[in-house]
């Protein structure tokens, strides 16, 4: 009597069943799932956190250099563009799930929790406390951050143009100083005294530049603006 082949799929289906009911199956699955949903509910908890962590434990060995960067590099880049760099619990758009998934991913190949998480983004995507790109990076410790997801659309080329008079208090000053010089020039002769001369080109002068930085200083005051070396870091929007 001939041996019938032994199908491996139908074995193995068949001591499912022996071993496990449909609803058991259905049940294992949905525990899998849940446990599942419960990870990414304790990523955004985390997220949302009050963040304590200077590092993650983070095996070196496994991350990509092109991912690393120091906070000098993150503070020009904000600093350049008019950026915040402050804890995700801040942050009050959605993260979207590739971020989530990637979080899950490090934390599965370096068997680490990670916490201490930091976003780049302009202040209107941020919840400042009173006194265009998301990037998501978590601290490596030693001021050292590794990047993990950027989403949504690229910066305008023209934002570090528009950003600079607002870098330092050297370079409003130097913007004032040359629009001042601009509008003097444009001034057509007889406005003030008849035909434009050096010496009265120079009182315009001083005319323009002392207007045009009071209006400056005043709407700054205003508006709670401040110089963007200073508010690159910071979680109000008043400072």
């Amino acid at each position: 009597m001939l041996m019938k082949n032994v199908n491996l799929e139908e074995k193995l289906s068949q001591l499912k069943r022996k071993s496990l009911t449909e609803d058991d199956i259905l049940t294992a699955v949905k525990d899998i799932l849940n446990q599942d949903n419960r990870n990414d509910d304790a990523i955004l908890e985390t997220l949302s956190a009050h963040n304590t962590t200077t590092r993650n434990n983070f095996d070196i060995d496994l991350l990509e250099t092109d991912n690393i960067y120091h906070i000098d590099q993150i503070k020009k880049m904000c600093v350049d563009y008019r950026l915040r760099f402050l804890d995700s619990r801040f942050f009050k758009a959605d993260l979207p799930y590739e971020a989530i998934a990637k979080i899950k991913k490090l934390e599965n190949d370096h068997n680490v929790s990670l916490s201490g998480f930091k976003i780049m983004a302009p202040s209107k995507l941020f919840k400042l406390e009173n006194y265009d790109d998301p990037l998501l990076f978590a601290t490596i410790g030693n001021g050292y951050y590794y990047l993990i997801h950027k989403w949504g659309n690229d910066l305008s080329p023209y934002r570090k143009v528009l950003a600079w008079p607002f870098k330092n208090f050297e370079n409003l000053v130097f913007c004032v100083f040359i629009l001042s010089m601009f509008l003097t020039g444009i001034i057509p002769d007889g406005t003030f005294h008849g035909e434009k001369t050096a010496d009265n080109a120079g009182v315009i002068f001083l005319f323009m530049f002392k207007s045009l930085v009071a209006i400056t200083l005043y709407y700054g005051y205003l508006s709670g603006k401040n110089f963007s070396v200073s508010v690159w870091d910071s979680k109000y929007y008043n400072n």
